[in-house]
Order: structure tokens, then sequence, then C-alpha cells
């Protein structure tokens, strides 16, 4: 599974996912971009997009893309607010489809 972690997490939380290839926008090279272009450019390379940004699911519709997305519902973006989400997440992570939209908290 290969996963793009948004540029609004935090990147030390790679290395919560080590059986996982994972990578950050800002190592692709795509920060910045956004988050319709981002989808566009992420799904012929990642199966999922980890982020905190509630918007990426409301301004874009996923149905027919080859990607999943999982929106991490936190109050703040800091590591020590993500980090006991990472078993959540990693359930997730062995079910989700492409086209998919979870939301954990």
């Amino acid at each position: 599974m290969r996963i793009l972690l948004d540029e609004n997490v935090p990147r030390k939380l790679k290395q919560a996912f080590p059986n996982f290839i994972v990578a950050t926008v800002g190592e692709m090279g795509w920060a910045g971009v956004r988050n319709g272009e981002l989808l566009k450019r992420a799904e012929n390379v990642f199966d999922v997009l980890i982020t905190v940004d509630k918007g990426v699911q409301h301004q874009n519709s996923l149905e027919s893309k080859n990607i999943a997305l999982i929106t991490l519902i936190v109050r703040w973006n800091k590591l020590q607010y993500l980090l006991p989400l990472v078993p959540r997440i990693l359930q997730a992570l062995t079910d989700i489809q492409p086209g998919q939209i979870v939301n954990i908290s």
C-alpha cells in the first residue's frame, strides 16, 4: 500500500507506518498544489491520501478516482494528537478501497 501524507500532516507521522510505502506532499514536490489537482496527481502513484483537511472530501468527488481518502478529525494537527489515531488508521488501511472516504477521530 502506498500512502501520501498531505502537507498539513506532520512528516514524522511517516514513522507510524513502517510496513507501508509513505511519502509526503513536500517530498513529491507538490507543496502548494490545490486539493483537486493533488488528487489527480496522486491517484496514479498512491493508494491513499491521509489529510486533516476536512474540505478535501467536500470539494472533490472521489467516486471515479483511483485513490482513497482518510481524513483525520482532530482539533490540532500536531503529532501528539495524531499518534493516538494510528491504530484506527491501520485498521482502515486493511479494508479501504479506491474512491472510499474514511473519517477517523
